[in-house]
C-alpha cells in the first residue's frame, strides 16, 4: 500500500473514532455544548463580532457569562469531567444557546447520564395490518431508531426507491442518503433530508449509546462521507413529526405530500419505532399520480 493510500486510510480511521468518541455519553455532552456554542453569532447576543475573533460563534467565557455560571464549570462540562448538570444550568444554557424543543429534549438527554439498552424493533401483526390497509392509497412505512426501514406497505416501499427490494437500495434510510446517488434523485431536497437523517441519529445516539450497531453505523458514514461528516459536527438535533416532502418516481414525476410520523412502541416499556405515513392532502393530481402509482 503506497503512502497516500496508507494516509487515506488512517484519515478515515481517524475520523470514524471521532465519531464513536462524540457517540460517548461521557463527551457527547460537551461536544453537543461546542457545536452549538458555534453557532451563536455575538451579535444576536448583544456582544461585538468583527473579524478580529478566533472563534466560530461564542468563546466558552462569553456563554458562561451570559448563562450565569463560572467559567470553570462550564469548561468542565464541555471537557466531560462534570456530569448532570442541575435543571437550572440546562435552562440557563438552553436560553443562552437559543435552542428549540427538539434541541433541549437532547440536552436533557444527554445531560442526565442514564443509560438504556437499545429496543429491538418488533412489528407486530395490527401494525403490518395497519400497513396494508393503508396501502390502498397512502404510501407507509416504519423506521427504527436506526433508521432501518423494518416494515412496509407496497406503495411506500415503491415511494422511497424500492426499499422493499434490498437489490434496488439499501434499506438503512441514511445510508442510502449518503451512500446512494439515486438518494438524490427519490428526494429532490436532498440537502434538507440528509439533515434531517443525520439529526434523528443524534437523538438516537444520545438516548443510546450503548448501542453498538448504532454506533457503527454513525462511525461508518462519517469515515466515508464528508457531507455526513460535516452534518454530524454542527450538533444538528432533529425530532421526527410532520409536515410536507416532495419525492420523485420515474413513473409520476415529483410529488408534494403530506406526512406524519407516528411514534410506536417497539415493545412493552420501549420506543424506537416510527409509522411514516404520506397523503396528497387536498392535492387531487398528487392523489392521481398516487393511485397511478399504486395500480402500476
Amino acid at each position: 500500500m503506497d503512502t497516500a493510500t496508507t494516509r487515506q486510510a488512517d484519515d478515515r480511521a481517524d475520523r470514524a473514532d471521532g465519531a464513536a468518541r462524540s457517540v460517548d455519553p461521557r463527551r457527547a455532552l460537551g461536544e453537543f455544548l461546542r457545536a452549538r456554542r458555534g453557532r451563536v453569532a455575538p451579535e444576536r447576543v448583544g456582544l461585538a463580532g468583527g473579524g478580529r475573533r478566533r472563534v466560530r460563534g461564542l468563546r466558552r467565557e462569553e456563554l458562561a457569562q451570559l448563562a450565569g455560571i463560572s467559567v470553570d464549570y462550564y469548561v468542565r462540562l464541555e471537557q466531560g469531567r462534570s456530569t448532570q448538570p442541575s435543571q437550572e444550568v440546562l435552562t440557563a444554557l438552553a436560553r443562552t444557546l437559543g435552542l428549540d424543543e427538539a434541541e433541549r429534549r437532547h440536552l436533557d438527554t444527554l445531560a442526565c447520564g442514564r443509560r438504556m439498552p437499545p429496543p429491538t424493533p418488533r412489528v407486530g401483526p395490527v401494525l403490518r395490518r395497519m400497513l396494508d390497509a393503508l396501502g390502498a392509497g397512502l404510501p407507509a412505512f416504519v423506521t427504527d431508531h436506526r433508521l432501518d426501514v423494518v416494515a412496509w406497505n407496497a406503495l411506500g416501499a415503491e415511494l422511497l426507491g424500492g426499499a422493499g427490494d434490498p437489490a434496488r437500495r439499501d434499506r438503512n434510510q441514511a445510508r442510502f442518503l449518503f451512500r446512494d446517488a439515486a438518494a438524490r434523485t427519490v428526494h429532490p431536497d436532498w440537502p434538507a433530508r440528509a439533515a434531517e437523517a443525520v439529526g434523528q441519529l443524534r437523538v438516537a445516539s444520545g438516548t443510546w449509546p450503548d448501542d453498538a450497531e448504532l454506533t457503527a453505523l454513525i462511525a461508518e458514514l462519517s469515515s466515508e462521507s464528508r457531507e455526513f461528516r460535516r452534518i454530524w459536527e454542527s450538533g444538528e438535533v432533529v425530532m421526527c413529526t410532520a409536515g410536507r416532502k416532495r419525492l420523485h418516481h420515474p413513473l409520476t414525476g415529483t410529488l408534494t405530500l403530506e406526512f406524519e410520523a407516528l411514534h410506536v412502541p417497539a415493545g412493552p416499556g420501549e420506543t424506537g419505532l416510527v409509522l411514516h405515513v404520506f397523503s396528497p392532502g387536498e392535492d387531487a393530481a398528487a392523489a392521481a399520480a398516487l393511485a397511478r402509482l399504486a395500480g402500476a
